[in-house]
């Protein structure tokens, strides 16, 4: 590939290489964390970093970033610190959540990226709501949205590529059709040739992307934000690509899929190894400077996850602020109750787990 097609310097490419070997670290040793019974949930980008990354360095801070629960290098990218990300794996009292959404689940007004939920594809309305929003108050920007094969088929996808549409919402559909929506495989999802169909059968510009690519989806994604904004329309990308590990800590993916397979494109079509290729093809990246990454990277995540699980949980009083002003009567019941249920059972709770 010739770098000067896709205009990305040698910064920028080593920078985006690094924070793909930063999410392909944190993924394994957090996993290991779980596996381990430290912290109770995790979902890894495994096989997904170049749509992470690439994607996140053709973005501009200002676009709001509507994730599923695989685009944690987006908020990586952000400057969201591992120390960050394993303080909500772990939910401490460090945790910006306040230990009240499970691991994985991340969200920063800060960075610009709305708090992740589990319900399938119900964060693609809301980016075109803000998409829309963004439009009427003339703000040089766009909204992004990510979802798997599996949220096209939900009616919130279909709401909201009608709504986009119609109302011209400079909004970017990014699909990760990654072959599995958890056990079912897109052959038993639709009959349809991929995502992009439907995007066109709405209206929607509509683009196809080499998913383990990180220059053509950095070339995408940047190409799809300017017309978005200077054209107001919404755009779909679908980036074919593999899922690399199990849907989650909660899944054996396994009992519906060979293990050769897994093996196949975790090693032979890896996104991460394959950039590091062409880095090093252009003189920008070598072996010693591999070697010394890695390491930095390991014990960086070994110490946020040490640092994390040493600091203590949020107060029982969290539980039950920031939905209300003032709180109602029955929230007040519960919070006593609870604290009733600590003091009559204390061995059942952590010391420190008091208001």
């Amino acid at each position: 590939m010739d770098s000067k097609c896709f205009q990305i310097s040698d910064e920028l490419a080593v920078r985006m290489y690094t924070y793909m070997a930063m999410l392909q670290t944190m993924d394994t040793i957090f996993y290991e964390a779980q596996r381990q019974g430290r912290i109770s949930f995790y979902v890894t980008a495994i096989g997904e970093e170049a749509i992470n990354i690439a994607s996140a360095a053709a973005l501009q801070l200002d676009d709001p970033v509507f994730p599923q629960y695989r685009e944690s290098g987006v908020l990586l990218w952000r400057g969201f610190t591992l120390q960050e990300f394993a303080n909500q794996c772990f939910g401490n009292k460090n945790d910006n959540c306040k230990g009240r959404q499970m691991p994985a689940h991340y969200g920063s007004v800060k960075h610009n990226y709305f708090t992740v939920a589990s319900t399938v594809a119900t964060q693609v309305p809301h980016a075109v709501g803000a998409a829309y929003s963004l439009k009427m108050d003339r703000i040089n920007a766009c909204s992004i949205t990510y979802f798997g094969d599996g949220g096209t088929s939900t009616g919130d996808f279909h709401a909201a590529l009608n709504f986009a549409a119609v109302m011209e919402a400079p909004v970017i559909f990014f699909c990760r059709n990654n072959g599995w929506a958890i056990s079912t495989p897109v052959g038993d999802q639709f009959r349809s040739d991929g995502i992009v169909v439907r995007g066109q059968a709405y209206g929607v510009h509509s683009i196809r992307v080499d998913g383990n690519d990180a220059l053509a989806i950095y070339s995408a994604v940047r190409a799809a934000r300017q017309m978005a904004i200077t054209e107001q329309r919404p755009v779909l990308i679908e980036a074919l690509t593999y899922r690399g590990g199990h849907h989650t800590t909660s899944d054996d993916s396994t009992r519906y899929r060979s293990a050769e397979e897994i093996e196949w494109w975790r090693v032979a079509q890896c996104p991460v190894s394959r950039f590091r290729k062409w880095l090093e093809k252009e003189g920008w990246w070598n072996s010693d400077a591999e070697t010394e990454l890695r390491a930095s990277l390991r014990k960086q995540v070994l110490r946020a996850i040490q640092v994390a699980e040493q600091v203590e949980k949020p107060p029982v009083a969290d539980i039950f602020t920031d939905v209300y002003d003032a709180p109602p009567s029955n929230l007040h019941e519960q919070e006593t109750t609870l604290l009733e249920t600590i003091e009559k059972h204390p061995k059942e709770y952590p010391p420190n787990f008091s208001c």
